[in-house]
């Protein structure tokens, strides 16, 4: 079933409705053609509305919108879709995309429709204004949403954060993950890692996109929380740091046996782990930054 909204949420949402009305006038306003006698929505035929080409969101959790289906199916679409005219008796989608897919996997012919008058470009920002004051949308459609109201419409910063209602610093964080690999991206859209996992990936930015895709590959391997993954990441700065500052230093010379165990333990426990081995003889250290790291290491001595 779709959200219910609190006087809190509406006062939230405050700038979308705004933003809406400045587009295509007060809401009350609906063309006399789409409305029955009675003032209710025209009621629509499904294979008459078409997607709307501008829609942000990529993509749709099957398991709740069989949810919503089987709440149409039972008390009937609570709130009308919105969609204009594109002639020859079709029309096409503004808002209201997953109680359309919904009513489609419900069985059922028709759903209620406001018709409005607008423009590809009105369409095109009030779906994606309408799409920012959604909490359904993963990171990355979010981050390409603001980055076509940038460069779409011009719009600075801090006039997104004016007509969707949230902080301009909210707004320039999410934007910086369109600059990581499309395989990071890709994870972050599918929920393999999540935003805070993106940006701490990309502190690895200066070494390019392979060093970016190889860490965010051990991160999703390994399973490791961001605290964890900052642990991580900052190792491997700091191991590059160390080479940059001290370009004369030997690699260590290692047994390959003993360089794949050192491998397999950092693996299995997301930590830092050095081997110093003389002739079968030597040490293993292990680094944590933390007593949840300290408590990983005693677990797995089964010390838990």
């Amino acid at each position: 079933m779709e959200a219910v909204h609190t006087h809190t949420d509406a006062k939230k949402r405050a700038a979308l409705g705004k933003g809406i009305d400045s587009l295509l006038g007060p809401r009350v306003q609906v063309q006399a053609a789409a409305v029955e006698g009675t003032g209710k929505p025209l009621e629509i035929e499904l294979d008459r509305i078409e997607r709307n080409p501008h829609q942000t969101r990529t993509l749709f959790n099957e398991a709740t919108l069989a949810e919503l289906a089987a709440s149409i199916k039972a008390n009937g679409v609570m709130q009308p879709v919105t969609v204009r005219e594109i002639g020859g008796g079709r029309y096409q989608l503004i808002m209201g995309e997953r109680r359309w897919r919904a009513s489609k996997l419900a069985g059922n012919a028709t759903i209620p429709a406001l018709v409005r008058q607008a423009n590809d470009e009105q369409v095109m920002e009030m779906t994606i204004i309408e799409n920012l004051q959604r909490e359904d949308l993963n990171p990355m459609e979010e981050a390409r949403a603001f980055e076509q109201l940038g460069t779409v419409f011009n719009m600075t910063q801090e006039q997104m954060a004016l007509r969707t209602g949230k902080e301009r610093a909210s707004i320039s964080n999410i934007v910086r993950l369109l600059r990581l690999p499309m395989t990071i991206q890709a994870y972050v859209e599918t929920g393999k890692l999540t935003a805070g996992h993106a940006k701490v990936v990309l502190k690895l930015e200066k070494d390019g996109n392979d060093a970016m895709i190889d860490a965010g590959l051990k991160i999703v391997g390994m399973e490791l929380s961001v605290r964890q993954a900052e642990g991580f990441v900052d190792d491997l700065l700091a191991g590059r740091m160390g080479m940059k500052e001290k370009p004369a230093a030997k690699e260590r010379v290692m047994d390959p046996n003993v360089r794949a165990a050192e491998q397999r333990l950092r693996e299995k426990l997301g930590l830092r782990v050095q081997i110093d081995d003389k002739g079968g003889k030597g040490r293993v250290v292990i680094g944590y930054a933390g007593v949840e790291e300290f408590d990983r290491i005693l677990e797995a001595l089964g010390e838990g």
